[in-house]
């Protein structure tokens, strides 16, 4: 796993065996974050990274300068390698042990990023009740960006703020903005007008 960018580009991080993870790409958050960095400066940014894993997106926003990051698993192991490699590159990551929908449940912060990487496995409505929990708790700043990375067996182009998509060999990452909707249907109306 490597940090692709930032103050520690090239820096290479090991996790232990055993985790129940499946990582994202290298060639995959590349892309991701040239898409995001079209939209954002990172310096500063509030990130929650959820099902995080390794900790692997949330150690690039923190290459990057975003602060404070809040990365959430359910996995003691993976919680802990997290912590230990905040500590060791002094990275403002709260590691979190918590199942992501009690935690969006309970969460009173909103965020400038919403990244969440759930496991390919789930079913459509699990994916959808972690966009729909977000929206329903204001969990996303005004201008913020939620990204969902998924496998194409699952499709949430019909979801609330659905913004865009981008594909990346076997994953695709989905983009949900505030205010998406409420464009598209201004823009429906003034074309229904148009046609009058």
């Amino acid at each position: 796993m490597r940090i692709i960018s930032g103050k520690y580009k090239g820096r290479r991080i090991f996790p232990p065996k055993g985790l129940p993870v499946r990582p994202t790409t290298d060639m995959s958050k590349e892309a991701l974050f040239n898409v995001l960095n079209n939209h954002f400066s990172f310096e500063g940014l509030k990130i929650l990274d959820l099902f995080a894993g390794t900790g692997n997106i949330s150690y690039e926003f923190a290459s990057r300068g975003s602060t404070p990051i809040t990365s959430v698993d359910g996995d003691f192991g993976c919680v802990k390698f997290i912590k230990q490699v905040a500590t060791e590159y002094d990275f403002n990551i709260a590691a979190t042990k918590s199942d992501v929908f009690t935690y969006l449940e309970r969460c009173k912060t909103s965020y400038d990023i919403i990244f969440a990487d759930p496991p390919y496995a789930l079913d459509q409505k699990t994916f959808e009740k972690i966009i729909l929990l977000v929206f329903e708790k204001e969990l996303l700043n005004e201008e913020g960006m939620m990204v969902i990375e998924h496998s194409k067996y699952t499709k949430l182009e019909h979801m609330i703020h659905f913004s865009f998509q981008k594909s990346y060999g076997g994953s695709i990452f989905s983009f949900f903005e505030i205010g998406k909707d409420d464009e598209e249907a201004e823009e429906s109306l003034e074309n229904d007008s148009e046609e009058e």
